[in-house]
C-alpha cells in the first residue's frame, strides 16, 4: 500500500511541475510585454512631445495662433515663456546664424507681446520677421522688433490697438430673477465682473489701464521701425492695413515670402540656409497641465489684450 501511495505521488508531480513552470512562462511573457508597451509609449510621446533639437544655421520660430504669456505653443496659441526660450537657445547655439520668426497670429496678451519683442531685441544674431496671412495687433508689436520686416501683399497688419471688452450679463440675470450677491473687500474688486454693471468711474479706470498699455505700444514700434511718435499715433487706430499698404506706411519693409527672407539672410551673411524648425510640441506635462485647469477660471476677470 505505501509503495502504491508513494508512486501514485511520484506520477503526479510531474504534473505539478509542469503547472508551475508554465505559469512562470506566462508571467514572464506578460512583464515582458508590459515592458515593450511601455518603452513603446516611451518612445511615442517622445517623437510626439519632445521631437528631435533642431539643427541647421537659421533658426525658424513660429509665432502661430494667439499669444499668451504662460500655457504653451501648441496649436493656436503662442507660449511667450517658451518662445523667448526658442530665441536663447538660438542665441546661443553658435550654429545657428540668423533668427527667422514665422509670423501668422493676430496678437493676444499685451505682456505677452512686449516680453517676445523685448527678447527679439535683444538678440545679437540678425532677426527678420515675415507675416505671413495675419499678423496684427501683439503679433506686429513683435514683428516691429526684428531687424527686417517682410509681408504678404495681401497679408492683414498693423492694426496698434488695445482690447479690453467683455460681455456683460446684469441685466440677462435680472430677467432670470437671479441676484449678484456681492461680497468684497475693497470697492474695486469686482469691477469688470460680468454679473455686475460697470460703473461709470470703474470704466474710465479701465479706459485709462487701455490707454497707457497703448501708448506703450505706440512707442515701441517708434522705437523698433525709427517712426517719429506722432506718425505712429495717427496710424494706431487699431484698423488693420495690407501688406501693400503697411509698406507704404513703413510698417513693413519689403513684400516677399519666407524663401524671400531666407534669400535675404543666404545673401547677407554669405551662407547656404539650412533652416533649423523650431516646432511647438507639447510635453506630458503641459498635457497634464492643461487638462487640470478650470474651464471657467477666467470668467469674470477682463483680459487687455494687443
Amino acid at each position: 500500500m505505501k509503495k502504491r501511495g508513494e508512486s501514485k505521488q511520484n506520477k503526479e508531480k510531474p504534473g505539478i511541475l509542469s503547472r508551475i513552470s508554465i505559469g512562470r512562462i506566462i508571467s514572464i511573457l506578460f512583464i515582458l510585454i508590459l515592458v515593450f508597451m511601455l518603452l513603446s509609449l516611451f518612445g511615442l510621446f517622445a517623437a510626439i512631445f519632445v521631437g528631435p533639437v533642431p539643427t541647421g544655421n537659421i533658426a525658424v520660430i513660429p509665432i502661430t495662433g494667439t499669444i499668451t504669456a504662460e500655457g504653451y505653443s501648441y496649436g493656436s496659441t503662442v507660449s511667450a515663456t517658451k518662445t523667448i526660450e526658442w530665441i536663447e537657445d538660438a542665441e546661443e547655439n553658435d550654429e545657428i546664424k540668423a533668427i527667422l520668426l514665422d509670423i501668422n497670429s493676430p496678437g493676444g496678451s499685451a505682456v505677452g507681446s512686449d516680453e517676445i519683442a523685448l527678447a527679439v531685441r535683444a538678440a545679437e544674431k540678425p532677426v527678420v520677421a515675415v507675416i505671413r496671412e495675419i499678423g496684427t495687433s501683439g503679433a506686429y508689436w513683435i514683428a516691429s522688433a526684428a531687424d527686417k520686416v517682410y509681408a504678404n501683399r495681401m497679408s492683414v497688419t498693423g492694426s496698434i490697438g488695445v482690447l479690453g471688452s467683455y460681455l456683460e450679463f446684469a441685466k440677462l440675470l435680472e430677467d432670470y430673477n437671479i441676484t449678484y450677491r456681492r461680497l468684497v473687500s475693497g470697492k474695486y474688486k469686482d469691477m469688470g465682473s460680468p454679473f455686475k454693471e460697470l460703473t461709470d468711474e470703474e470704466e474710465l479706470i479701465f479706459q485709462m489701464a487701455i490707454d497707457t498699455i497703448h501708448s506703450y505700444f505706440i512707442d515701441a514700434v517708434a522705437e523698433n521701425r525709427n517712426i517719429p511718435v506722432d506718425r505712429v499715433r495717427e496710424i494706431a487706430t487699431g484698423r488693420f492695413v495690407l501688406g501693400i499698404e503697411a509698406v507704404e506706411l513703413g510698417l513693413v519693409d519689403e513684400l516677399g515670402t519666407k524663401q524671400d527672407a531666407v534669400a535675404y539672410l543666404e545673401k547677407e551673411l554669405n551662407i547656404t540656409a539650412d533652416l533649423a524648425e523650431y516646432r511647438p510640441r507639447m510635453s506630458l506635462r503641459d498635457i497634464l497641465s492643461a487638462v487640470g485647469k478650470n474651464p471657467i477660471a477666467g470668467l469674470g476677470t477682463i483680459n487687455l489684450q494687443t
